[in-house]
């Protein structure tokens, strides 16, 4: 395992000094069907008889002509939607169009209780909060209303504006099994995709896994809790609580992330050291889990590759890559993992 990582790592590296031109080249986009629809979802009926459709996913898919076998299914993270995937906030192409470019079929998700997918039978109370400047921080775009030296996000006030903008409320609360049902319910229909998540739509992807064998691999950008550990071995050396960050599985469990290959990628700016910004420490302790968990699950014969990117020369990420200002470059890491892995044949 230790030799296939050192491959891609040295592939990738090489990559990213090339800059070959093919890879910023705008070629015509050909499209041989789009569509959109809902998947999965609940039925509620009243003591009349009257019947509620909601808690489904929606999904915007795009096909290319001669599509690559495996399609990509796009899964945004909290406060999000589709959005962060079909383009940037100062307009560049995002990974949507990027990968149709490059021969996959993309679907493009939101999940329950949130944008396109709002309707839900469960009564909730929208409010504002005022906390843009919070996750500001936490997204590590820099310490409001700065920005961190080199970071590859636009300064410029229409593309911080649209980024504030894309943020989308919740219809209702969230709840893990009701959106990971319809998560596996798209996994099902594709009959097996390659799941792109982000932030906490990788959380969600951890509980999928284990309703479907439909995903295929997965690349997991900027992924947050729910690291799930064997109970057979000892809890892992970091300074949190079981819970949100990481859980104890059954070695039933846990030996089915050994099945799936995985990239997971993490950004710039994150503190070596505990560090008084709760909002940065946070991702402190997230990459450490994901070191620790990349080590265990390869350890029982699993295919994971983790790219800390300051480590391998790559500066200023912040918690959104596949929007950042070198996003091609991000696009490129993604694909020369899938052509590593054999995931990008016709």
């Amino acid at each position: 395992m230790k030799t296939k990582t050192l491959l891609f790592l040295t592939c990738l590296f090489l990559c990213c000094k090339m800059q070959a031109q093919d890879t910023v080249q705008i070629r015509p986009m050909v499209v041989a069907e789009q569509g959109s629809f809902l998947i999965g979802g609940t039925v509620a009926t009243d003591e009349q008889g009257n019947t509620y459709h909601g808690d489904h996913g929606y999904v915007f898919y795009q096909i290319p002509i001669s599509p690559r076998f495996y399609p990509l299914v796009f899964l945004h993270g909290i406060h999000q939607a589709s959005k962060t995937w079909e383009s940037t906030p100062d307009g560049r192409e995002g990974f949507q169009n990027i990968f149709l470019r490059r021969g996959f079929s993309t679907y493009n998700m939101t999940h329950p209780r949130r944008g396109n997918a709002g309707r839900t039978p469960v009564k909730t109370f929208v409010e504002p909060i005022f906390d843009e400047h919070i996750w500001y921080t936490k997204w590590r775009i820099g310490i409001y209303p700065g920005y961190f030296k080199g970071v590859q996000f636009p300064k410029d006030k229409a593309s911080f504006e649209q980024f504030m903008r894309q943020m989308t409320p919740n219809t209702g609360p969230m709840e893990f099994e009701v959106e990971t049902n319809a998560i596996a319910a798209l996994f099902d229909k594709l009959g097996g995709a390659i799941m792109v998540a982000h932030s906490r739509g990788v959380m969600q992807t951890w509980k999928t896994i284990p309703k479907t064998d439909n995903i295929k691999a997965i690349v997991a950008w900027e992924g947050g809790g729910f690291f799930s550990f064997p109970n057979d071995e000892p809890r892992p050396d970091i300074d949190v609580e079981e819970g949100i960050e990481f859980i104890m599985v059954s070695p039933e469990t846990f030996e089915r992330f050994t099945r799936i290959p995985m990239l997971l990628v993490y950004g710039d700016n994150i503190p070596e050291t505990k560090n008084d910004i709760l909002e940065l420490d946070i991702w402190r302790i997230r990459l450490r889990l994901a070191k620790l968990w990349t080590e265990a699950v390869n350890r029982r014969g699993g295919n994971v590759t983790l790219v800390h990117l300051p480590e391998i020369g790559i500066y200023g990420n912040t918690h959104f890559p596949m929007s950042d200002l070198n996003n091609i470059k991000m696009a490129d890491i993604m694909s020369e993992w899938l052509k590593q892995q054999g995931l990008d044949c016709f």
